[in-house]
């Protein structure tokens, strides 16, 4: 029998960036609930959840925090992850590096068709495929990421330790079809030029 640890609208400080958009910037460079789905069990999630991106480009970086709008994690009888899926809110994207209008800008950047087109797509979600045991209450996990309606299978590892689940997750953005200041596209950007990966840290209480 598996256990459904489920995780309603959670504020995420994690490493899961968006390729920032500097051009615009000009710039150089919480508490939830989880319930468990089950006859027996029900559980809380504390607001120490978070979700952080960080994007780079040559000259500098860019950070901040997005917002989950759903999530949940299953478990099978002898207490290992086996599946889960998060759904994140698109709308809550910002950078916590900068203030004022830059802050603004790369905020409204970051939402547009350049990058993320929220309001076309305003969630985004994972969805644990698969979670192979492997030593010391760490995984490896094959999930299937969607953002923008496109749809893409990655790996990465996450750690489980006293009800806390924590994974860095690498994206390329130009698998989801974010090309823009991307050197892999375009030619000439210099110190204009965007990093194709951006990073995503997550700390999940549950």
């Amino acid at each position: 029998m598996k256990t459904t640890i489920r995780i309603f609208t959670l504020s995420f400080l994690l490493l899961s960036t968006v390729s920032f958009a500097c051009r615009t910037c000009g710039c150089s460079a919480k508490s939830s609930k989880s319930k468990i789905e089950s006859s027996t069990k029900t559980s809380d999630v504390t607001s120490k959840s978070k979700v952080k991106w960080v994007g780079e480009k040559v000259t500098g970086s860019h950070e901040g925090l997005i917002d989950i709008f759903d999530a949940y994690l299953e478990f099978n009888d002898d207490n290992k992850l086996v599946g889960g899926e998060v759904t994140i809110n698109m709308n809550t994207i910002n950078c916590t590096d900068l203030e004022g209008d830059a802050k603004n800008s790369i905020e409204g950047h970051l939402k547009s068709d350049d990058f993320f087109s929220v309001k076309k797509h305003p969630t985004s979600t994972l969805i644990i495929k698969k979670a192979k045991y492997l030593y010391n209450n760490n995984y490896e996990i094959v999930a299937d990421l969607t953002i923008k309606g496109i749809t893409n299978e990655i790996k990465f590892n996450t750690k489980l330790n006293d009800n806390i689940a924590s994974a860095d997750i690498v994206v390329d953005r130009t698998t989801f079809d974010i090309r823009y200041g991307s050197g892999s596209f375009f030619d000439n950007l210099g110190d204009k030029m965007i990093y194709d990966d951006f990073k995503l840290s997550v700390s999940l209480n549950y």
